[in-house]
């Protein structure tokens, strides 16, 4: 990991913990989860479950009792994508119960999908229909889940302060021997690479060499294994984990090669994301979830802490004909300092072809997405499609009460109806369809809402309302794919009579994809 990489990877974890668990959340799932009912507490925190909750055992009743689905969701892996969303198809091992039967979470299929968990309870899930499918074993990690065992985050996640500053400052040797653990750099097979490429390597890469020794022996004492392997990314490198008269080698080789030890899963060798963006400035201790900072700053007085609601529309200063004027989203409309007539002048300039300066394109470009706009409107247009990315629909709601513009696009076009399969469509639809927007309004892909919902695991239901709303269903991207192809693209079994139905009336659509079963599944849209 480089350092250009290492800081994006913080500047993700920092999206996630501005967007993905808002504080909100974080009280209602606590009051029902208090009150015993575990089941609306993981409604609230967006955690579907996939099985019958009558069958469960009364020892797999008492983890679920136990269970916090918020700070689940805290704790999940983020992808490679700058908003800080989960780790696609990633599967959880929270529990196990005997051979084959476990509580077990999973990611959602897209990156930029809806951003839900689901709870499953039975054999380890093989999912067929899906390729690049990973598996993370928190058995031995309870403490980012279990109510019971979350006062551990300070012990399991703090390390040796000195050992994690020299890392910081890039003294890797040094820090490797300031917690215990021996260090040795196998020479790369190619001559082009030096030990100093491992080095930097590792003075980038989140590895929390602090409590390395401590975690190896916790899963040793379980009975895990007593050699471990950590896959460094973004590198061909491995780091070997094995036992030494120290108690602990590090053996770090410059290519991936077979070796029968137990890969380590990350929440056993990483930096917690929290420390690292408390360190850098970027967090304060109230803007973490509950259980976090309670357990890392146990002196701290109780109080309600979370991340912050939703920044506000606030006005902006845009240079317009010589002057600075002031421009503000609110009363539903980006409102600019000029007269209606005026702004009707300037219109049919625009219609004639005449250039858009100032305030004018500035609302221009607010309701098209095409254009430049000022600094802090764009900020303030990604802060509402942040929220809306992250399935925070009380935070978009917010912004519309405001007077946020509902017309509003982002910077790939789309407006707030192609966003509707990640938020609660049922409160927001009926809302955008009264300001007026168009159903079948397209963004920079030439997709339409419709396409959206389709092709993102929007629910037939969704998809249901939009064709009720007008959505037309003879409709084909920048690309040439219809709606159906996005239906056998993503084997949606659940749409097939959309699909028959596009087959039927509309023949020769699109590009008439066929599945053969074995495509891979994208992950981006």
């Amino acid at each position: 990991m480089t350092m250009s990489s290492a800081r994006e990877d913080l500047s993700r974890w920092h999206q996630a913990r501005r967007y993905s668990v808002p504080r909100w959340m974080i009280e209602e799932a606590t009051e029902r989860r208090l009150a015993g009912d575990w089941q609306a507490a993981c409604a609230v925190a967006d955690v579907d479950i996939a099985f019958d909750p009558a069958d469960v055992t009364p020892e797999i009743e008492a983890d679920l009792r136990h269970l916090v689905p918020d700070l689940l969701r805290w704790h999940v892996p983020r992808g490679s994508n700058s908003a800080g969303t989960m780790a696609t198809l990633l599967h959880v091992t929270l529990a196990r119960y005997g051979p084959g039967h476990e509580l077990q979470a999973t990611t959602p299929h897209l990156s930029e999908g809806p951003q839900r968990l689901t709870l499953r309870l039975g054999p380890a899930q093989r999912d067929d229909d899906h390729y690049g499918v990973e598996n993370a074993d928190w058995t031995s990690a309870r403490h980012l889940w279990d109510a019971r065992h979350t006062a551990e985050l300070r012990e399991r996640g703090g390390g040796n302060d000195h050992a994690t500053a020299l890392h910081a400052e890039g003294k890797v040797e040094e820090a490797f021997a300031a917690a215990g653990v021996e260090l040795e750099i196998v020479p790369f097979s190619r001559e082009r690479f030096r030990t100093r490429d491992h080095l930097d390597m590792l003075a980038h890469m989140p590895l929390d060499i602090a409590r390395l020794k401590t975690e190896v022996a916790l899963l040793t004492a379980r009975g895990v294994d007593k050699q471990f392997r950590v896959m460094c990314p973004e590198w061909p490198y491995m780091i070997l984990l094995e036992p030494s008269r120290e108690g602990l080698k590090a053996r770090v080789l410059g290519e991936r090669e077979d070796h029968p030890h137990t890969e380590l899963t990350e929440v056993h060798w990483r930096r917690l994301p929290d420390l690292d963006l408390l360190r850098a400035g970027l967090l304060t201790p109230d803007e973490l979830h509950p259980l976090v900072r309670e357990a890392l700053f146990p002196d701290l007085p109780p109080g309600e802490s979370g991340p912050w609601g939703p920044d506000l529309p606030h006005p902006v200063r845009v240079r317009c004909g010589g002057e600075w004027h002031e421009v503000v989203s609110g009363g539903g409309t980006l409102q600019i300092p000029h007269s209606e007539d005026e702004q009707r002048r300037e219109r049919a300039m625009r219609a004639l072809g005449g250039a858009v300066a100032g305030c004018f394109a500035a609302q221009r470009s607010w309701t098209s997405g095409q254009g430049k706009l000022p600094k802090k409107l764009r900020f303030q247009r990604r802060n509402l499609f942040m929220h809306a990315q992250h399935g925070d629909t009380q935070a978009v709601l917010r912004l519309l009460d405001d007077g946020l513009d509902p017309r509003i696009r982002d910077g790939r076009q789309r407006t707030l109806l192609h966003i509707l399969h990640l938020v609660d469509w049922e409160l927001l639809l009926p809302r955008l369809l009264e300001a007026g927007l168009d159903v079948d309004a397209v963004d920079y892909q030439e997709r339409t809402p419709l396409h959206h919902a389709v092709a993102s695991y929007g629910s037939p239901a969704l998809v249901e309302a939009l064709r009720a709303a007008g959505a037309s269903i003879d409709v084909v991207d920048w690309e040439d794919w219809s709606l159906a192809d996005m239906i056998r693209r993503r084997r949606r079994k659940d749409l097939a009579d959309l699909r028959a139905e596009i087959e039927r009336d509309h023949p020769g659509i699109g590009i008439g994809y066929e599945s053969d079963g074995d495509e891979d599944e994208d992950d981006e849209e």
